[in-house]
């Protein structure tokens, strides 16, 4: 990622030029969509992301769907809250529309579903792998409904041209933006899966990940080109710098509040690091498309979504170092209770 971002900075002309392209604009029941390359490169990165998800395995979360409900809402809920936060301490910015700028960055972060790099990350760290595919499955399939109703909310807390281009948003391209970007790649990658002999997905799937990292490193130099042009010829340092500090401010408060529901629930350790990881980690690639492709004309919207896109894996290897580092302690000491009562997570690992 540090390297797209140096390669937009320095050679931008590909990424502008491809941002610029427009593959067709097909009508949806929630209006009509521009097919452009950065979305045609996130339909395939959570293609093959949904490719590798078996089906039958969640069919182990409706036995006990509590969890799955509480990690949804909180995916939902809690960056909305962290960002009429964050809009309370904006109002004491000399610079209104800067703030309003960054706030609709924010805005764009918040509204995404759980990324798909959050399954990467949960298993690594001991989480509840089935929980955490649920997570992301559910919020991506409920984001035509999520999105419009955060980008709603976010044009409350900004003012100006942000606050009518959210709302406008969310009346009229968020829902037909992710059911054509987010959730249809999403399904098809279910249903191909569920057809696909597992002797041929072993085959391809190695294959199908490498194209996928190659095109999520495609759409990051993609999408910062214009940023990083823009801040090059009209040095800000203060702004990049709130930028910054607001991205890893949400981001860190999002990764606490779900550790701190999954206490509050009084989740086995696994449940735990699911919860954790699909509330810190948004799709920071789907907020980074529409932050280039409906504010062309204000890049620093795009600063805070480039800056939170980089610190949620900065974070999420912290978190996967201290939870993992927990969840050895807690194996050792809690060993016979867990043989006794095993959670949804243990269940599931099972």
């Amino acid at each position: 990622m540090p390297v797209a971002y140096a390669a937009a900075a320095v050679v931008p002309q590909a990424g502008r030029w491809a941002r610029h392209l427009t593959c067709g604009t097909p009508a949806l029941p929630g209006g009509q969509v521009a097919l452009t390359p950065q979305i045609l490169l996130l339909a395939y990165v959570l293609f093959t992301a949904a490719l590798q998800v078996r089906v039958r395995e969640l069919t182990v979360l409706l036995r006990r769907p509590g969890l799955l409900v509480a990690g949804t809402a909180a995916n939902t809920a809690l960056p909305l809250v962290i960002l009429v936060l964050l809009a309370g301490a904006f109002l004491l910015l000399p610079d209104a529309d800067g703030g309003s700028g960054l706030l609709t960055g924010l805005a764009l972060i918040a509204a995404m579903p759980v990324a798909g790099g959050a399954t990467v990350w949960g298993s690594r760290a001991g989480g509840n792998q089935t929980l955490v595919v649920g997570l992301v499955m559910s919020s991506t399939l409920l984001s035509p409904v999520t999105i419009p109703l955060t980008l709603a909310g976010a044009s409350a807390v900004t003012s100006g041209d942000y606050s009518a281009a959210l709302a406008r948003m969310a009346h009229v391209a968020g829902g037909a933006l992710a059911a054509a970007g987010v959730v249809a790649p999403c399904v098809a990658g279910l249903a191909v899966r569920s057809v696909l002999p597992e002797r041929w997905a072993g085959v391809a799937m190695p294959w199908l990940k490498l194209l996928a990292l190659a095109a999520a490193l495609t759409l990051t130099y993609v999408n910062a080109s214009g940023a990083f042009t823009d801040l090059i010829a009209r040095p800000r340092p203060a702004l990049l710098a709130l930028a910054t500090l607001a991205a890893a401010a949400m981001c860190a408060a999002s990764f606490l509040l779900g550790w701190c529901l999954a206490r509050a629930l009084k989740a086995a350790h696994a449940d735990t690091v699911a919860l954790t990881f699909t509330s810190g980690m948004n799709n920071s690639s789907a907020s980074a498309v529409l932050a280039t492709t409906r504010f062309p004309d204000h890049p620093h919207v795009l600063l805070p979504i480039l800056a939170y896109s980089l610190l949620q894996k900065v974070l999420a290897g912290f978190a996967d170092s201290t939870l993992a580092g927990r969840g050895g302690r807690r194996t050792g000491g809690q060993e016979a209770t867990s043989r006794k009562r095993p959670g949804i997570g243990q269940k599931a690992l099972r």
